[in-house]
Parts: structure tokens; C-alpha cells; sequence
């Protein structure tokens, strides 16, 4: 592969699936033969350590340093020239495919940080810059999970990403986000000049047997018909068990119909989302 794909995953918004569609898309995408670091922005509470049962491991070694919040400072490439596995560190086996970065308690103080760099290029590239030097050619794809909100960390995850994966669920406020959502980015290119897209818009838990499922799939694919994704992700109860359990539901030996048909869904996005990357590059 030509270079690293980045996507981010992204809403102004909590309680979407930002996470949980993450997980899953790197799964399916490890599944497709692909090399896949997820990297956890989201916040201190580490949900995607959680989804693959790594909460323990992480908070066990919390004072671990370096950590994800290490990148961001100006030190950075001094550290990762003075200690050979200085990146290797970061990394977590998931135990389902995917490597992770998880997130850090350090995270609540990086956005202030952040905020007291002036020059906005310097601001929002410190991402971008460490994935450039010290991941791209090792993973194929790298998914990014941020914070449900506007901030200078979301910012530098969109800055590096230049690809937005966005999980919605069918309602009246969260067809209000998406339309946020797409002015955001048309205000970043146009002030950054960056080359920012919608690249896909999941539809979560939509449940087309009624009337309110099938008018939101209308509107949400008649608003954003190049973003859309090829299949919406139902609710399944095994999707939420699966996570008290600290893993995928691609793991489970009996899925159930729901879980089935999510898991059909995922792949397919997962794999669609792919050529739409590709396209880009």
C-alpha cells in the first residue's frame, strides 16, 4: 500500500457509537487482511481500552510513560530518539486484530495545552506530524476515536485524518449535528485550506420497520448521498453484552439475528470505507 489511510471518527455529539463503530470497523478491517492501529482520543475513561478488556492493563500501568499525551508535547521526537521503543510503548495487543493506543488520563490537561500555542498550524499538526514520522508504513489504516465536542485535540485529530467517519443515530437532534457537522468542515477548508471530507455517515440502531426509521434512512440518504453508508447498523442486544464483556461481537460463537446482521453491516461499511479512502489518496 502506496501509504497509511487515516479516518477519524467524529460528531459533536455523545452516545452516537463513535466508539463501538471504531472497534468494529477494525476488527472488520483486520478481518480484510489489513494492518490497523485504533488510537483513543475520546478521553481519560479509555472506552476502547474497555471494548477490548484492556481497562485493567491500562489503568494498572497508568503512570506508564510514554503515553498518547506524550506525543502532543514539544519533547516528543527528543524522547522517541532517546528511547529505541519509545513508540512500541504506546501500543496495545487487542487480542482481536487490531492494535491499540489507548487513551491517558493526561488527555484533560492536553487541550489546554493545546490552546496555548498560538500559531494554529503548530496547534493542530502535532498529530498529524507524530502519525507522519513514527506509524505511517507500519499499519494500513489508522482509526481515530475523538472526543464527542469540538476541541483542540478533536481538531488535531481531524487536522491529520482529513477523513471523517461520523456515526449518527436516527433522530431529529442527531440530523441536526450531521448538518453541523458538514458546516464544520466546509469552515475548516476554507480557513485551514485543508482538504477535509465527510468520507462516510453510519446510521446507528435504525430500525426501518418504523415509520420514523424509514423517514430518517430517507432524509439522512437523500442529505448526504455520496456520505452515506452502504448498510445502516441495527440495534443488537449482543453488541451491548458483548461490551460488558470487554470485546466485539465479532467474537461471539452464536450471534444472534441482530448481531448477524450488524456484523454483515459492519464488514460491508468497513470494506466500502476502504475504497472511498483509497479513492481519496
Amino acid at each position: 500500500m502506496a501509504e497509511t489511510m487515516r479516518i477519524a471518527s467524529f460528531l459533536d455529539k455523545g452516545g452516537v457509537g463513535k466508539t463501538t463503530t471504531v472497534a468494529h470497523f477494525g476488527v472488520a478491517l483486520d478481518a480484510d487482511d489489513y494492518d490497523v492501529l485504533l488510537i483513543d482520543l475520546a478521553g481519560k475513561q479509555g472506552d476502547l481500552a474497555k471494548q477490548f478488556g484492556l481497562w485493567n492493563e491500562v489503568t494498572a500501568n497508568d503512570e506508564n510513560w510514554p503515553n498518547i499525551t506524550t506525543v502532543f508535547q514539544d519533547e516528543w521526537n527528543i524522547i522517541a530518539k532517546q528511547i529505541d521503543d519509545a513508540v512500541d510503548q504506546l501500543v496495545l495487543e487487542t487480542g482481536e486484530g487490531p492494535d491499540l493506543i489507548p487513551a491517558h488520563e493526561g488527555l484533560d490537561g492536553l487541550d489546554s495545552m493545546l490552546g496555548n500555542i498560538d500559531d494554529t498550524q503548530e496547534r493542530y499538526s502535532r498529530l498529524d506530524e507524530f502519525l507522519t514520522e513514527y506509524i505511517d508504513g507500519h499499519y494500513d489504516i489508522v482509526l481515530l476515536d475523538l472526543p464527542g465536542s469540538t476541541s483542540n485535540i478533536a481538531y488535531n485529530g481531524l487536522w491529520a485524518a482529513q477523513n471523517v467517519l461520523a456515526p449518527v443515530k436516527a433522530g431529529p437532534f442527531e440530523e441536526g449535528q450531521a448538518e453541523q457537522l458538514r458546516d464544520d468542515l466546509e469552515e475548516i477548508r476554507e480557513e485551514q485550506r485543508m482538504d477535509i471530507q465527510l468520507t462516510m455517515l453510519v446510521l446507528n440502531e435504525l430500525d426501518e420497520r418504523t415509520n420514523a426509521g424509514r423517514h430518517f434512512k430517507q432524509e439522512f440518504s437523500k442529505n448526504y448521498p455520496d456520505a452515506i453508508a452502504p448498510r445502516q447498523v441495527n440495534f443488537s442486544q449482543d453488541i451491548v453484552n458483548a461490551q460488558i464483556e470487554g470485546k466485539t461481537v465479532f467474537t461471539l460463537e452464536e450471534p444472534s439475528k441482530t448481531a448477524t446482521r450488524a456484523l454483515e453491516a459492519y464488514q460491508q461499511n468497513a470494506t466500502e470505507l476502504v475504497s472511498r479512502l483509497e479513492a481519496r489518496q
